[in-house]
C-alpha cells in the first residue's frame, strides 16, 4: 500500500488543516478582536449624554500654538482622567513604559491592555468629555494639545482607539513611536507640569 504523502489532500489531512485554521480563527477573535470591539464600544461616549456634558464644537484654527490656558486646561482634565481610570492604569503604564523603550507592543500585549481597560475607559472617557465641557476645550483641540504636551515631554504620541478600530476590520496597527520635535514654546509651557504630566502621560494612549 502506497502512503500518501504531506499536502496528499486525503479526508485525514484536510480535517486537520481545517481544525487548525479554526483554531486560529478562535483566537484570534478571543484575543485580538474581541478585546477591541469591548475596547472601543466601552470608548464611545454613550448617546445618552447630558448637553452639559459635551465639550463645545471646534472654532478658530484648532491647530494653533499652545497657549498658558491650554496646558493649564489640559493638567485639570487630565487629572481627572487619571483618576477615573483607577486600576487599569498600572497596566497601561508598563505598556506604556516599554513604548517609551522604544519597543513597540505585540498584538496580544495591545488585545490584554485593552481587555483590561475596557471596563474603566468608559467612565474615564465621559470624565474627559465632562471636563473638556466645564474648561469649554473642545475634543479637537485637546487632541492638538495632548499632542504639543507629547513633543514638549520627549514622547511619543500613540493612539489605541485607531489601533482597536483598525483591528476590527482586520488592519495591523501602525504604532509609530517616532517623537516630533517641540517649539521652545511647547517645552516652556509645559515645564512647570513635568513631573505630574509624564505620570499621568500613558492615559494619552487611550486618547485620553
Amino acid at each position: 500500500m502506497t502512503r500518501r504523502g504531506p499536502g496528499c489532500g486525503c479526508f485525514g489531512c484536510g480535517g486537520t488543516s481545517l481544525l487548525v485554521l479554526a483554531l486560529l480563527a478562535f483566537g484570534a477573535w478571543t484575543f485580538v478582536v474581541k478585546p477591541a470591539r469591548d475596547f472601543v464600544a466601552g470608548w464611545q461616549t454613550p448617546p445618552t449624554q447630558s448637553a452639559a456634558a459635551r465639550p463645545p464644537a471646534a472654532q478658530g484654527d484648532v491647530n494653533a500654538p499652545l497657549t498658558q490656558a491650554d496646558v493649564q486646561k489640559f493638567v485639570r482634565v487630565r487629572r481627572e482622567v487619571r483618576v477615573a481610570l483607577g486600576t487599569s492604569f498600572s497596566d497601561l503604564q508598563r505598556v506604556w513604559q516599554d513604548i517609551q523603550a522604544g519597543q513597540s507592543p505585540n498584538l496580544i500585549q495591545l488585545a490584554a491592555v485593552m481587555r483590561q481597560t475596557a471596563g474603566n475607559v468608559g467612565a474615564a472617557r465621559q470624565t474627559q468629555q465632562a471636563a473638556l465641557a466645564r474648561e469649554g476645550l473642545s475634543n479637537e483641540r485637546y487632541a492638538v494639545v495632548r499632542a504639543g504636551v507629547n513633543r514638549a515631554l520627549g514622547l511619543p504620541s500613540v493612539d489605541l482607539v485607531k489601533a482597536a478600530e483598525g483591528l476590527q476590520t482586520g488592519q495591523l496597527p501602525d504604532l509609530n513611536t517616532t517623537v516630533k520635535p517641540a517649539t521652545a514654546q511647547e517645552k516652556a509651557l509645559v515645564a512647570p507640569f513635568d513631573k505630574e504630566l509624564r505620570a499621568s502621560a500613558a492615559a494619552g494612549l487611550l486618547g485620553l
